[in-house]
């Protein structure tokens, strides 16, 4: 079965919807003339009743229309132009008189009516309109009046409109086929431009985007969404590329000092402290590409979000301590005063584990940082439904030009000006991704040194 384009469905929809309102106006017009039509024969019927029963003269054995000048009237005595039909018959059915219009034909009975009733009839084949009602004296069935008005020229009228309202409807419907067409055309025009559009995207260019169209409809916020996610995507394939860039190039360079290193080893015979000593360096670089590659395997984890989270309620002044101790021998080696003020005892529903990660980082990069006999303070507080950790370091600083770049994976701020330090660039990425999966806020400044603070939320 061969489909239907979005645009014919949506014409046969709009077309089928319309014909329906369309056909249910047209029906209401036909049945309410219809109704006026019956109305007003009905209504000159009953005129004729009220003429009739005022002349109507009743015994105890017959009635009849006491003024013999009625059948003299011309509607009473032509077939012309609204003839109308009279007929009195006795309660067993026979005629006991008619209009002269009449002639040898007779109105139909209707016997044991019990009231006025109003119904169509024929006489001649042709249409009528008729009326009967009972005749009672004392009580008794007397017979019955009939009084017939033809319908022959409001059903000639009837047919008619049925016909004018038939021929118009069609019309219509293919009018409003042609002009559904053309509207349609013109309102899916934005949808043709996102699939010629789409069609041009590939790998290779992903710089192409879909025009918005200039009303801010629904397709303008489709083709808005369609845009912000091209927009990710590049984003994504451009992080992917710079960040395998940027990996080969950290891993290639351990590997090129390595190398390099155990060839001026075997351009000639070395002492044994020269061998000791650039096997130390090798082991060094060794550990250094190894620490490289675990952290590159975290930040996978990460950006996979395949981390599962193991929360419970930690102890926050014991864990920050704990991670100080680690790094006890790095702070004695520079000389560095740290001193922590905590207003209370703070705990934290989160994972203890992932969450020692960010601060080993934070507080390791303040240690890096931090210039020797400087000073590290690391505040903890309360402010309102928030704990506030702030780790404060009086050592290099960044520059506020490369402030927005300091998550971004292996980005340094020059490396070059102090090459004794270092680093492979991941620390704070790994962090900004973990503040994505522990749910808590960070925030750096650099005026003197660097200040980080952390905003938890209190459960």
């Amino acid at each position: 079965m061969p489909s239907i384009s979005f645009k014919d469905r949506i014409t046969r929809y709009y077309i089928v919807s319309t014909a329906l309102l369309i056909l249910a106006v047209f029906l209401v017009v036909f049945y309410s003339v219809t109704a006026s039509v019956y109305s007003d024969i009905d209504r000159d019927l009953q005129l004729e009743i009220e003429a009739i029963t005022e002349q109507l003269s009743v015994t105890d054995t017959t009635f009849q229309i006491a003024d013999e000048q009625e059948w003299a009237e011309r509607e009473h005595n032509t077939l012309g132009i609204n003839p109308v039909f009279i007929q009195l018959m006795d309660s067993k059915g026979k005629i006991l008189n008619k209009s002269p219009n009449l002639g040898k034909n007779a109105l139909f009975l209707k016997k044991h009516i019990q009231k006025q009733a109003f119904y169509d009839a024929e006489l001649k084949s042709v249409a009528i309109r008729q009326v009967e009602f009972p005749v009672f004296h004392e009580d008794e069935l007397m017979g019955y009046v009939l009084i017939a008005m033809s319908l022959q020229d409001s059903k000639i009228m009837l047919t008619n409109l049925s016909e004018i309202l038939g021929v118009c409807y069609l019309l219509i419907l293919i009018l409003l086929y042609l002009i559904s067409q053309f509207i349609v055309g013109q309102s899916i025009k934005p949808i043709s431009s996102i699939i010629e559009t789409t069609a041009l995207i590939s790998k290779d260019n992903l710089n192409i985007r879909i025009p918005l169209p200039r009303h801010k409809d629904e397709l303008y916020t489709l083709s808005k969404t369609i845009n912000d996610l091209l927009n990710r995507i590049e984003n994504a394939i451009t992080r992917e590329k710079q960040f395998t860039s940027d990996a080969s190039h950290e891993l290639r360079t351990p590997l090129a000092v390595i190398k390099g290193t155990l060839e001026v080893l075997t351009c000639k015979p070395r002492s044994q402290t020269e061998y000791e000593e650039k096997i130390k360096f090798c082991i060094t670089e060794v550990n250094r590409m190894n620490h490289l590659v675990d952290e590159l395997l975290f930040l996978a984890r990460l950006e996979n979000q395949k981390m599962e989270l193991q929360k419970e309620s930690t102890f926050l002044n014991a864990l920050i301590l704990d991670v100080l101790t680690n790094y006890s021998d790095a702070v004695f080696e520079k000389k560095l005063i740290v001193k922590t003020n905590f207003t209370s005892y703070f705990y934290f529903e989160t994972d203890s584990y992932l969450f020692s990660i960010v601060l080993h980082n934070l507080i390791s990069n303040a240690i890096k940082y931090s210039t020797e006999k400087g000073q590290i303070d690391i505040k903890m507080h309360e402010d309102n439904a928030f704990i506030i950790v702030s780790i404060q370091d009086y050592g290099l600083g960044i520059p506020a030009t490369d402030l927005d770049k300091i998550f971004n994976p292996f980005y340094r701020s020059n490396p070059s000006k102090h090459p004794e330090i270092k680093g492979t660039g991941l620390g704070l990425s790994i962090v900004n991704r973990l503040r994505v999966l522990l749910n808590f806020e960070i925030e750096i400044t650099s005026e003197k040194g660097v200040l980080v603070i952390l905003k938890l939320k209190k459960a």
